[in-house]
């Protein structure tokens, strides 16, 4: 989906437009989990994307049209509620979130579609989101800055969407820049960018194909864990206001007084913000052989501490682990299903590939979905319309 078909598309329904915007897709190299424990992560805007077109409206009806689902919905942006069309919600939740800090926001026109794929955890949500956020910013020189910009959008889905997710996704859809990768710390906000031209090496993400519904459920419970670890940690006399504030001797010096599932939560999450820190260090020296046994090291984390991973996505990444060609690889997202992100010589991506796929194929009659990623800046106004 191109920005010749989304302007077109454009102007079938309502004329040439003002501004085009293109927003990303991300990759979260190393980091899960760790978002909502205020610790560190580490995405990358991708080059799949989404495509805006936006015009102010000639009536008080704005117009958001979805090109790749050819659906619409229409909406005074003064006096809206919900839309049945999930997809609808991240829209109206931008514009909510302007009405409720007091902007006001005129009727617009917007068309948008793109080659974000659906499923594969690189937050087509957060994409569709800032898009239209940094658009209708644009539009209508409202002025806000783009950290307020990334809070607003975050908000719209916890809020409006419904969906309480942290914030590094719409963090990194603004924020990326080409070639590098993204340190944030959730706490702060406070972001470092890190080389990722990774020469004669890609980004390549399997996607399983699988989804199991735990994935919500599951998500409330390791939260909760948690949580329980750290009142735990406070009630020992601790200073720690989140699990970004323990250390792996803490916890060990306390392991006695943990429920055994709880320890391994919360080892987790301590053991993959140290990762996320080495996994930079490892970038910095261009030490592309660490980097890879992070994200290994995240996986073994997250199948056997946090619990995570499903027989498909364990599968594929044991896959790698004796290919030359693969530096490393992880269950990417939230869990329980989804991609595999994975370091690959770019001269063998094909071949080892259509290796992959046959013995997916051969052992759960699944076929394999295969992504190539680069790097790419965040959301950003497009100049050239045409």
């Amino acid at each position: 989906m191109n920005q010749e078909t989304i302007q077109s598309e454009f102007e079938a329904r309502y004329g040439k437009p003002t501004l085009l915007v293109r927003s990303p897709g991300r990759v979260n190299l190393i980091g899960e989990h760790t978002d909502y424990h205020l610790g560190f992560v580490l995405p990358a805007a991708v080059d799949k994307e989404i495509i805006f077109a936006l015009a102010p409206s000639s009536d008080d009806q704005a117009h958001l049209h979805a090109v790749n689902l050819d659906e619409s919905i229409a909406f005074n942006p003064q006096d809206f509620r919900k839309s049945n069309k999930d997809w609808g919600n991240y829209g109206l939740g931008v514009v909510d979130q302007r009405r409720q800090r007091g902007y006001s926001i005129p009727a617009f026109n917007c068309t948008f579609g793109g080659n974000i794929p659906q499923g594969a955890g690189m937050s087509s949500s957060a994409a569709l989101e800032c898009g239209l956020a940094i658009g209708l910013n644009e539009l209508f020189g409202l002025g806000i800055d783009k950290i307020e910009l990334v809070k607003l959008s975050q908000r719209a889905e916890n809020e409006f969407v419904g969906m309480n997710c942290g914030i590094m996704d719409q963090f990194a859809s603004v924020f990326g820049k080409a070639r590098q990768a993204l340190k944030l710390d959730c706490r702060s906000l406070e972001y470092q960018y890190y080389p990722a031209d990774i020469a004669g090496y890609k980004i390549v993400l399997f996607n399983s194909g699988v989804k199991h519904s735990l994935v919500d459920s599951e998500y409330n419970v390791r939260r909760s864990q948690c949580e329980e670890g750290v009142a735990l940690l406070q009630k020992l006399g601790k200073e720690v206001e989140s699990l970004r504030d323990a250390t792996l001797p803490m916890l060990e010096k306390n392991q006695e007084h943990f429920d055994e599932v709880v320890y391994r939560r919360c080892a987790y999450i301590v053991n993959e913000n140290q990762r996320v820190t080495d996994a930079c260090e490892a970038l910095a020296r261009q030490d592309l052989a660490t980097f890879g046994q992070k994200l290994y090291e995240s996986q073994q984390g997250m199948q056997h501490e946090y619990e995570i991973t499903v027989p498909e996505t364990e599968f594929l990444v044991d896959q790698t682990r004796s290919e030359p060609a693969v530096l490393g690889g992880r269950q990417m997202g939230g869990g329980f299903g989804g991609c595999i992100i994975n370091l690959i010589k770019e001269a063998e991506i094909n071949r080892f590939s259509d290796q992959l796929a046959q013995a997916y194929k051969e052992k759960f009659d699944l076929d394999l979905e295969v992504y190539i990623a680069d790097i790419v800046n965040g959301t950003e106004t497009m100049n050239n319309v045409q």
